[in-house]
């Protein structure tokens, strides 16, 4: 499944649910899932300025794939990392790289959060773009 049918299927899971507070309790339920970071790996240097939250994100790299960790101190924001880290993780720099990453805003999510959430999304998403350009040249 490439990074395009991943975005569908979770849209398409989203719209199942017909009241956004149903959503948004959805994507909490995600972030919940997503592996949390320990705590000494939570570095100043993985932390995405700019977002109202503590948000932090790191990547490694594996056999040219690009495997993303990713934390919050708010369960609306770690599960709206979930969002890009299921999207994104296990995809080559490339395919991040050239991903098109609004398809957050054909969710509804964006609609119903504060304009300093709305910015962080793309703030979260321009930050997996750089890890991704990091490994952009390993094998």
């Amino acid at each position: 499944m490439n990074i395009a049918d991943k975005q569908e299927l979770l849209i398409e899971e989203l719209a199942f649910f017909q009241d956004w507070t149903e959503r948004y309790e959805y994507v909490i339920g995600l972030g919940k899932k997503l592996s949390p970071m320990a705590e000494n790996t939570k570095t100043p240097d993985l932390l995405i300025k700019g977002c109202q939250s503590q948000v932090w994100i790191d990547a490694a790299s594996d056999h040219g794939k690009v495997h993303f960790s990713a934390d919050s101190d708010s369960l609306i924001t770690k599960g709206m990392i979930a969002l890009f880290v299921r999207v994104l993780d296990g995809e080559t720099p490339e395919h991040i790289l050239t991903a098109d990453m609004s398809f957050i805003d054909r969710t509804g999510l964006k609609e119903h959060l504060a304009p300093t959430r709305a910015n962080a999304l793309n703030l979260m998403a321009n930050q997996m773009k750089k890890h991704a350009l990091r490994f952009i040249s390993q094998p």
